[in-house]
């Protein structure tokens, strides 16, 4: 007997697998995906991109990555991946259909599509990621630069800026792995708040991600997390830690504020820029819950490890550090909603969760 039909708002990696774990677990999913196919946001990441976690650790439950098994797959790989995924799960899958409001009734919730159609399901997970609300720090005379400003989410290859004067700024992995392409064509500094942490991407001949495994260190809290923990680590080979040290890129504390054709450094030293480059995460985006009282006042999802508080029958996936450091990555988004889907599926409806 089936639970009901299960609504997932969004057809990326988060959104495939609440219907993998929905299907299992009895109901009817159906994936509303705004894009043209159910790959989530990544055909528009950096060309160069590759994971940090190998083909053996990104693999689905029952669907192997193809290639070997210890290699590092690119942007277009995980594409082509997530594609071949969506169509060997035996799910409905809308495209082109961006949900808008949500509205609930105690039993049930009535999503309105932008289009104007709606549909009707049980229980609701909103999987819909956050790279479409990149953060930018607001910084001080910004709006008078007459430069570039953009995120690393419209960054694409370094090609468009030769013999260009660009700051990054970030300390995070894309920050770090952008700035240093950039380099090789640019004029590049990075920008940081903190020092830039790195973490080895094979110990002992073993990948980073055996040792996580082998430890269960990928499975604590992020309440346990944050004591180990200070930063976000860059992962990867020496490359990137010589390349700094050898000044390409080099590093500088950020920058005070911007001037009307560059920036200005701590120091008071003023500096013509070309364009910055924010490399500086995203913010979960989910306007279409608002009316179900499941956001705060800053639109962020109360939740607890994923399951929405004070509202029966809805989730969220995808959040980073929901559960786990792995949460918001290919190898952890599974365990974090076979979690929620069977969470939801033991909830009373009708009645607010304590």
């Amino acid at each position: 007997m089936s639970r009901g039909r299960l609504i997932v708002v969004g057809g990326g990696q988060s959104g495939l697998a609440a219907a993998r774990a929905g299907l299992v677990n009895g109901w009817e999913p159906v994936l509303m995906e705004a894009g043209p196919e159910p790959v989530g946001s990544w055909p528009r990441y950096y060309d160069s991109l590759r994971l940090f976690s190998p083909r053996g650790y990104s693999a689905f439950p029952g669907h192997p990555f193809p290639g070997d098994p210890d290699g590092y797959p690119g942007r277009d790989e995980v594409v082509d991946y997530l594609r071949g995924y969506a169509r060997s799960l035996d799910v409905e899958i809308r495209t082109g259909a961006r949900v808008v409001g949500v509205a609930a009734d105690g039993l049930s919730f009535m999503v309105e599509l932008a289009d104007g159609s709606r549909f009707e399901g049980s229980a609701l997970i909103a999987a819909s990621g956050s790279f479409g609300n990149p953060h930018v720090p607001t910084i001080p005379g910004q709006r008078a630069f007459g430069g570039r400003v953009l995120h690393v989410a419209d960054y694409r290859s370094p090609e468009e800026f030769s013999d260009q004067r660009v700051v990054v700024v970030g300390a995070g992995n894309s920050a770090v792995q952008v700035a240093h392409e950039l380099a090789d064509h640019a004029r590049t500094s990075l920008a940081v708040r903190d020092r830039v942490r790195f973490a080895p991407q094979v110990i002992a001949g073993k990948d980073l991600h055996w040792w996580l495994k082998v430890t269960r260190a990928d499975l604590l809290p992020p309440s346990v997390l944050a004591r180990i923990v200070t930063g976000t680590p860059v992962i990867g080979t020496d490359k990137y830690r010589k390349a700094l040290e050898a000044g390409r890129p080099d590093q500088r504390p950020m920058f005070a504020e911007f001037a009307s054709d560059g920036v200005v450094w701590p120091d008071g030293s003023r500096e013509q820029v070309d364009a910055v480059v924010f490399a500086t995460g995203y913010r979960p985006h989910l306007p279409y819950l608002r009316s179900l009282g499941v956001l705060d006042e800053a639109g962020m999802p109360r939740h607890d490890r994923g399951v929405a508080t004070g509202l029966p029958g809805v989730g969220f996936l995808g959040l980073e550090f929901q559960r786990s450091f792995s949460s918001n990555t290919l190898r952890g988004v599974h365990r974090d909603a076979d979690y929620v889907v069977t969470a939801l599926a033991g909830q009373p409806r009708g009645a607010a969760v304590a």
